[in-house]
């Protein structure tokens, strides 16, 4: 009997205060807010992929940033020092030109490094890496200037260094060493405080085999530069 008399004093309770208030409309802005509190996560994903994907446009555009006016190859066994990439492109710096009119001169070094690994899988595949990025560079003429440990091998693996007039090589003409200068023998490199190991590496200038290289003249003017006793 007592449950029975509860159940009708619940029932007595609930028709005095009527049947529940319909569900208030929520505002435009209450809206949002919740659409965000429940998608925050999603939005700070997206937002992440969006940051990476500017950032490489504005890498690959060159968005903002200054571009240089000479590119420098380094084809060689051994890495590079910051300090010595540093003073390496001080020099083409300090007798180039401003080229693309931007206000500033500036020389890029791109190292091309082959490794060499106990693991011949791994140095199988990073070397492969490497010359794959090295010939993309010279079938797209980015680099004009050649810095290389071993012109010899350059040379028979690619054809690529001009001979000392700037024309191309004989088709059976796979030398190296005729066509290039060592920095230690460049008094604009030997007085420029690098290291002996550097000095010994080689420089070469690319040839071409079509006509109107843009900057070509320009490039040509730079080498004579660097040559000059």
């Amino acid at each position: 009997m007592a449950s029975e008399y509860f159940k009708w004093k619940a029932k007595q309770e609930i028709a005095a205060e009527g049947p529940p208030a319909p569900a208030r409309e929520l505002t435009k802005k209450e809206k949002v807010l919740n659409w965000l509190y429940y998608h925050k996560l999603h939005l700070i994903a997206a937002a992440f992929v969006l940051w990476i994907v500017i950032s490489m446009l504005v890498n690959i555009l060159g968005i903002g940033q200054k571009r240089p006016d000479y590119r420098i190859a380094y084809v060689g066994g051994a890495s590079l020092s910051e300090e010595s990439v540093a003073a390496l492109g001080g020099v083409f710096e300090a007798l180039g030109e401003d080229l693309n009119r931007d206000k500033r001169v500036i020389a890029t070094i791109t190292p091309y490094v082959r490794a060499s690994s106990a693991d011949k899988d791994t140095e199988l595949y990073y070397n492969y890496a490497s010359d794959t990025v090295l010939l993309a560079d010279i079938t797209a003429g980015d680099s004009y200037f050649f810095l290389t440990d071993d012109p010899n091998g350059l040379q028979k693996a690619y054809q690529i260094l001009a001979n000392p007039d700037g024309s191309p090589p004989a088709e059976d003409d796979f030398k190296g060493k005729d066509k290039v200068m060592q920095l230690k023998d460049l008094p604009a490199f030997s007085e420029a405080g690098l290291e002996e190991s550097v000095l010994n590496l080689y420089l070469g200038r690319r040839c071409f085999y079509e006509e109107n290289v843009k900057y070509l003249e320009e490039y040509d003017r730079l080498w004579q530069l660097l040559l000059k006793e």
